[in-house]
């Protein structure tokens, strides 16, 4: 299979913001006329427009900021079957897995705070994502690097993750597949679209996954449910109509609150076996996810159309935690502390937007704009079962390691409110990409939003308002016909979850992100290089200062921070047979002091992935992929992950076009490193394999 198609270059558009529009014409102007149907509804489930950083339809090679992305068929070939593993396949991301069941992306020395889903979203609270959300549903994986004010409004100098639904297409067919591989793990996945009507006006479409799995940690089991179904089609010549709706339920078993203790007493770092926990067998930790969306467009004319979106989430978890905290005897192992832990949460939240976009031309000139406005309010109650006192999950622990059913489960108490916050952001938002020439493009926007929190914070009365006006700016210049420079300028306005020892949310971070360089394509633009530079000033941006003694919640002061490096990334196609993706990010990252701040983030980040089709032997291919990154420290527990590098590989074969098998072997070398060092911590897996078959009909 040519690979240029998964590593996606020009001329595949970003899908920042998927819109149900006309089929367009090479200036991806839409064009009209009376076989509406085809061009309304197959031409855009063949090749759907999409729009990138800036809100406007602009190639990659164009796009005056850094972008990556995961296709599902890169994903399936690593067997990156959950969000966590496809992101470890993008330039410049890290995967801060520092729970078994809560996990941190970064980008750039900071977390990426802002997640979409087809180019519409709130921010993630901390940026956490609970439990290892399914990837299978999704077409790709977007990832916007640095500021990007315009798209969303708020944001730091990380980055953006956009989430690409799959959608219906013109054939009726689909696939089945079926995975087992270590620590017992079983897995099945089907994808199935139909035409439904036989004018081809409407379409669906329908995902489902089953999965259950043990882990390299000792008593850790998880298993997962999850289905996605879309349906799209024609209301009226002019206008036409997506509704779609997942599912998702997964339950673990022995997870982790917090991580190992790495601390001896004697001041030395502690090693443990990878299979070591701190959890008992009476954890778990379930969550249940719920997205449904509306998404409804009208063609005016050959220039302009109107898209009104609507988005639904919906999320419940409830856990019973074990958090061990303390320094251990290196003689007798003792040294831990428990505190148990059991909660209930429950976060809804509704967004709808509403836009205009379309081409207009001035001074001889054709120019491109995009005018919205969007509303969204999300809702997060969450209940505390306090832990009876004289319960020994409150006292010194066992000499570690210690057995699973060392400590009995304590009594819990009926829930009491812990926490009720409510959100609310409204977005005024606008873009212009203005052709002062053939060569030479200015993209110009704005963002003004008012967000509002309101609400009790375990016991801290929360009354928060911002107002704020965001600027971006950017410029490509064509120097040739495969070589484009650009520079751009986004403001940095972030609300922060984090509060300080009083329990108060600490205010916004601000300040500016400016990002400039060259895109050069070759090989008859089947290779894309990037090569960025890059610098962000970030004003009281959250960071650790300790551990309430009152309750055990972190808590953290705001902090004056400035980051600047460079990446280099080359993607596509060598050879007919041959692709590659090959990225190198450096960055410093220093407080107001100028001592090294935000250590957890590797200063140097290498990811490649090499896939190669055997030319005399049609259907088999072999890839390998993986990182290295440098040291990482976390200072506030001294503790230091020496720089590793990471192989996994497959080998896939194709007995027929419709029958196919793949072995994948991740981390091939065996290599033993701590998954995180950004705030707790534990090992990641050893040496693991996976066996995978797929049928398509």
């Amino acid at each position: 299979m040519n690979y240029a198609s998964r590593f996606v270059l020009s001329p595949l558009f970003l899908a920042m913001s998927f819109t149900v529009s006309a089929q367009t014409d090479d200036n991806s102007k839409p064009v009209i006329d009376d076989n509406i149907e085809t061009l309304l509804i197959t031409g855009v489930r063949q090749q759907r427009v999409s729009q990138g950083a800036t809100g406007l339809t602009m190639e990659i090679s164009e796009t005056p900021q850094s972008i990556s992305v995961i296709t599902d068929d890169v994903m399936q070939d690593f067997a990156a079957f959950n969000v966590n593993d496809a992101l470890r396949l993008a330039t410049g991301v890290t995967v801060e897995a520092w729970e078994t069941n809560r996990t941190n992306y970064s980008s750039r020395g900071f977390e990426i705070k802002n997640t979409q889903i087809d180019g519409v979203g709130l921010p993630n609270d901390w940026g956490i994502v609970t439990g290892a959300l399914e990837a299978f549903g999704y077409e790709k994986i977007e990832v916007i690097r640095g500021a990007n004010g315009l798209l969303t409004g708020v944001g730091n100098a990380s980055g953006t993750l956009n989430y690409v639904r799959k959608r219906p297409t013109n054939e009726t067919g689909g696939e089945v597949g079926a995975s087992l591989g270590s620590y017992n793990f079983n897995r099945i996945q089907g994808d199935y679209n139909v035409v439904l009507t036989d004018d081809g006006r409407w379409a669906a479409r329908v995902v489902a996954v089953a999965e259950d799995k043990e882990s390299h940690l000792d008593g850790l089991e998880n298993d997962l449910g999850y289905v996605y179904a879309v349906i799209d089609g024609q209301l009226t010549d002019y206008s036409t109509l997506t509704v779609g709706f997942s599912y998702q339920d997964a339950n673990t078993d022995g997870n982790t609150w917090g991580g190992l203790i790495f601390n001896y007493t004697d001041g030395t770092q502690a090693e443990w076996d990878e299979s070591a926990t701190t959890t008992q067998n009476w954890t778990m930790w379930d969550t249940v996810n719920r997205n449904a969306f509306i998404e409804y467009a009208y063609q005016f004319s050959d220039d302009w159309r109107l898209n009104i979106n609507y988005n639904r989430r919906d999320f419940e978890e409830q856990d019973k935690l074990f958090y061990v905290y303390g320094s251990i005897d290196k003689e007798t192992g003792l040294g831990g502390y428990g505190w148990p832990g059991r909660y209930d949460s429950e976060v809804d939240a509704d967004l709808i937007e509403i836009k205009t976009s379309g081409f207009f031309t001035l001074f001889g000139q054709e120019h491109e704009a995009n005018l919205g406005v969007s509303y969204a309010k999300s809702h997060d109650i969450m209940f505390q079962h306090a832990a009876d006192p004289g319960a020994a999950a409150w006292l010194l622990t066992p000499a570690f390691p210690y057995d699973l059913d060392a400590i009995p489960e304590p009594d819990w108490a009926d829930p009491v409110l812990y926490s009720d916050i409510e959100q609310e952001l409204t977005r005024y938002f606008g873009s212009a990409k203005l052709n002062v020439t053939d060569d030479l493009f200015f993209i110009a926007g704005f963002n003004a939003i008012d967000f509002e929190r309101t609400g009790d914070n375990a016991g801290t009365a929360i009354d928060n308002s911002e107002s704020e006006i965001s600027p971006y700016v950017g410029a490509t210049y064509k120097v040739t016909d495969t070589v484009n420079a650009y520079v751009s300028y986004s403001d940095i306005y972030q609300p922060q979850e984090q509060y300080n020892l009083a329990g108060e949310y600490l205010d916004p971070t601000k300040g500016k992100n400016l990002e400039a360089g060259v895109k050069a394509q070759w090989f008859d633009d089947r290779l894309l290089t990037t090569f960025a530079v890059f610098t962000a000033e970030q004003q009281g941006l959250a960071a650790f200062a300790g551990i309430n003694p009152e309750n055990g919640q972190y808590y953290y002061k705001g902090i004056n921070v400035e980051s600047k490096g460079f990446e280099l990334e080359v993607v596509g196609q060598i050879t007919d047979n041959l692709a590659v993706v090959l990225g190198y990010t450096s960055l410093d990252v220093e407080d107001e002091s100028g001592v090294d701040a935000n250590t957890w983030a590797p200063r140097d980040y290498v990811n490649y992935t090499l896939t190669y089709d055997v030319a005399d032997q049609p259907g088999l291919s072999f890839g390998v992929n993986g990182r290295w990154q440098s040291e990482t420290k976390n200072v506030d527990y001294n503790i230091t992950q020496d720089s590793y590098l990471l192989v996994n590989t497959y080998a896939s074969y194709a007995f027929s076009s419709q029958f196919s098998a793949r072995v994948n072997i991740n981390n091939l070398t065996d290599e033993k490193y701590i998954s995180s060092l950004h705030s707790s911590f534990f090992y990641a897996a050893g040496a693991n394999t996976t066996v995978s078959i797929n049928y398509q009909f």
